[in-house]
């Protein structure tokens, strides 16, 4: 059986250099998803060509690698930044201009503001938030540019860091364990306790209506 054929995750970023593009940040958020807790994002300025064994993205790291990489980008980065949008704010804007101005505001925070900023995904604006700086998207972003892979990294440890800190203030809905996400459990204490200030109420309007039922 072929191996597949490892993917240079400095292609991106290369071919961005040879067209005059001196800084390249990466940025990427994590928990779009869930029903708890804020959205977060991160952006990444590296060295060129940095070498990070390991990295790739996010979603396809053990937690023990992506600690390990987390501590890894701090020590080796240009400069870094990560930021935070509430359940609340959530509520208030939507999850799309969320993970936007998430984003947004992370590049924003950069020491060094970059020449371009490689955002993963599909979408650079919502309705009410875009992202200023010049830049380029990335579907799939994430395993294809080391920049939005550390990016990626950064977010979804920090984030998953913060929920462990939202579970000891609510034990009873087990926050260190799904971080949020809509599980069985989760509903299961949604039920039994209703919803904590934490929680994004615009994610839960069926549950809340099949609790009318």
């Amino acid at each position: 059986m072929k191996q597949k054929p490892e993917i240079d995750l400095w292609a991106e970023e290369r071919r961005l250099w040879q067209t005059g593009c001196g800084t390249i940040c990466g940025a990427d958020e994590a928990g779009a998803g869930p029903l708890a807790g804020p959205v977060y994002a991160a952006a990444v300025i590296l060295p060129r060509e940095a070498e990070l064994p390991g990295l790739n993205d996010s979603k396809k790291l053990s937690p023990k690698q992506r600690d390990r990489l987390y501590d890894a980008i701090l020590e080796t980065a240009v400069c870094w930044a990560v930021t935070s949008v509430s359940a609340a704010e959530i509520d208030e804007i939507d999850i799309l201009n969320a993970r936007i101005r998430a984003m947004d505001t992370a590049i924003k925070a950069l020491a060094v503001q970059p020449d371009m900023a490689l955002i993963d995904g599909n979408r650079d604006h919502g309705s009410r938030c875009a992202i200023e700086n010049p830049h380029a998207l990335l579907i799939h972003g994430d395993g294809r540019s080391a920049s939005i892979a550390a990016a990626s990294i950064l977010a979804k440890v920090s984030r998953d860091r913060y929920m462990g800190t939202l579970a000891a203030q609510y034990p009873q809905y087990g926050f260190e364990k799904h971080k949020g996400y809509g599980t069985k459990a989760h509903y299961a204490a949604l039920d039994q306790y209703g919803p904590s200030p934490e929680h994004r109420r615009s994610f839960l309007k069926k549950w809340e209506a099949q609790r009318r039922e």
